[in-house]
């Protein structure tokens, strides 16, 4: 019963929500633990109207033998929102859900990297690769993340279709939504340098970033390789592929950019998303006026 309920779920979520696979698997695991859980705890098959008669002292204990498991506060407010859009898809958007207040989760802003820093990393990555032709795609792709804000799955899911690259990029996010963003001339310039050298063509339909060989290029390639090189270049542990897109949105943001137009090139579908920008810009005012005031001390 579970077992089909869960099935259902999971189509719902990739066909009707759209959800990223990424997406879909973080929240199906919930769901699969969830009802293992109420198996037990309930002692009978859990369906629609075992779960219709769930009480917020039955969710307290999941999440209880969840922090038992060793979640952080941070990983059970994620775990409490997955229990909550599980039950409202197994009992409909107007069912009385239990009430259950979260854990508290401080929210953490995040950390821009330096411009000269975001090439740095880009230029160590490069020349660290075996072969020239991989040098040149990865100089690319992070080159696109910071000149962009893409997501690292958006870069590595473009493909020829894109070409002949020109002023602009259209670029599908999260639940196959596009957006254009405008291309700089030297992003332009890396990606036409890499598709030069890249022994792959870049036909229509074929992903642009190319593996070792040849096939579609993984985000998590691109996360090691950024993790190599900011450890070669003692760079911060916060300093990931996502890091670039941050310092893209902040220092867009400290330019003069106002957050509507940030959120379209962010690809945001909500602006409190975008919001978070305006304090990091806020705590960068304020670390340089710290740093240089005369009377800051």
């Amino acid at each position: 019963m579970a077992d089909a309920m869960i099935a259902e779920y999971r189509s719902w979520l990739a066909d009707n929500r759209r959800r990223s696979p990424h997406s879909v698997r973080a929240y199906v695991a919930t769901a699969e633990r969830l009802c293992d859980f109420l198996s037990e705890h309930l002692g009978q098959a859990i369906d629609r109207p075992a779960l219709a008669k769930l009480t917020a002292a039955d969710l307290r204990a999941f999440l209880a033998a969840r922090r038992g498991d060793g979640l952080a506060n941070r990983s059970t407010a994620r775990e409490l929102s997955a229990v909550r859009n599980f039950l409202r898809f197994a009992l409909g958007e107007d069912a009385a859900i239990p009430a259950l207040k979260g854990p508290r989760v401080q929210r953490s802003l995040p950390r821009p990297v330096d411009p000269e820093a975001v090439l740095a990393l880009a230029g160590d990555a490069a020349d660290s690769a075996l072969q020239g032709w991989v040098g040149a795609r990865d100089w690319a792709v992070l080159l696109l993340l910071y000149g962009c804000g893409l997501r690292v799955s958006e870069a590595t899911g473009l493909t020829g279709d894109v070409l002949p690259l020109g002023q602009t990029l259209r670029v599908t996010g999260k639940r196959n939504k596009t957006r254009i963003v405008p291309l700089l001339d030297n992003v332009r310039a890396a990606i036409e340098g890499y598709l030069a050298v890249c022994p792959y063509p870049a036909a229509k339909g074929e992903p642009l970033f190319r593996g070792a060989r040849g096939g579609p290029l993984s985000p998590a390639l691109i996360r090691r390789t950024v993790q190599g090189a900011r450890h070669r270049l003692g760079l911060s542990e916060r300093t990931t592929p996502h890091a670039l897109r941050h310092s893209f949105a902040t220092h867009l943001l400290a330019g003069g950019a106002d957050l509507r137009s940030l959120q379209e090139l962010l690809g945001h579908a909500s602006l409190s998303s975008t919001q978070v920008y305006t304090a990091v810009d806020t705590a960068m005012l304020l670390d340089e006026y710290l740093n240089s005031h005369p009377r800051a001390q």
